[in-house]
């Protein structure tokens, strides 16, 4: 009971803003192709949904190959850097570098490297290049997290580097390193999206290939349908990190 509490205020005012498009769509006899009422998006979900859904599932695994491959470069760059004040001060500033430079400016590049008959290696590597510094930051936040007495009391007993990291600084990285997954969860979404828009050609046909093949055709409704897919997507991958956060921390 207190889960349908918590959700019916959301629902609620979803169902309201949806009635108010639909309503202002109606009176303002706006067109189609400008602005389609919610009824319009619903019925363009309905018809394109297989396309839909099979280009949501190719965008889908490749944000989830670049939020793996993100995991393992970030996470095991700050597990590297940790263990040397001297390496972090020298890498962080490139990765705050690296975190600010927008993906649209590299994506060409990357496209090159990649080889324009690997769309989708592009598409993964701008994917990851965009979710890599929450998990860096967040690893390397939650390594330096250790309570300080419990850092002197593995002194006193003279624990060993790996004791040290394995028992005592892992553990506190924990919840830092599963709330900056959360974080890129979003982001590997974003950057797969904005690298598919970049790579135009269609190799991949994920969902943002859908969406410019509706927009040149004028098709908003089905633009909109492709954006409501990209929603569930976002929220069915922060469902999953969440999910597993849930997990890990009650063990």
């Amino acid at each position: 009971m207190r889960r349908l509490a918590d959700l019916a205020p959301p629902l609620l005012l979803t169902a309201l803003l949806l009635a108010a498009w639909e309503t202002a769509c109606r009176l303002a006899d706006l067109p189609v192709y400008v602005l389609p009422p919610p009824s319009a998006v619903a019925l363009a979900l309905v018809e394109a949904g297989p396309r839909l859904a099979a280009s949501a599932w190719i965008t889908f695994g490749m944000a989830v190959q670049a939020l793996i491959l993100a995991g393992l470069i970030g996470g095991g760059l700050a597990l590297a850097v940790s263990l040397h004040p001297g390496a972090e001060r020298a890498v962080r500033p490139l990765a705050v570098a690296l975190q600010v430079t927008p993906v649209v400016a590299v994506a060409p590049l990357v496209l090159i490297w990649a080889g324009l008959d690997h769309a989708d290696r592009a598409v993964v590597a701008l994917a990851a290049l965009v979710a890599f510094f929450p998990l860096f930051s967040g690893v390397l936040t939650g390594l330096k997290s250790a309570d300080p007495d419990l850092e002197r009391l593995f002194d006193l007993y003279g624990a060993t580097p790996l004791q040290r990291l394995w028992r005592l600084r892992l553990p506190s990285a924990v919840p830092f390193a599963l709330e900056g997954l959360r974080v890129a969860a979003g982001l590997a979404v974003i950057g797969a999206v904005v690298a598919e828009f970049v790579s135009g050609s269609g190799a991949t046909q994920g969902l943002a290939w859908r969406l410019l093949e509706a927009g040149n055709r004028l098709r908003t409704a089905e633009m909109l349908a492709g954006v409501l897919c990209l929603t569930v997507l976002g929220l069915v991958l922060n469902a999953a990190v969440a999910l597993t956060a849930r997990f890990l921390l009650r063990r």
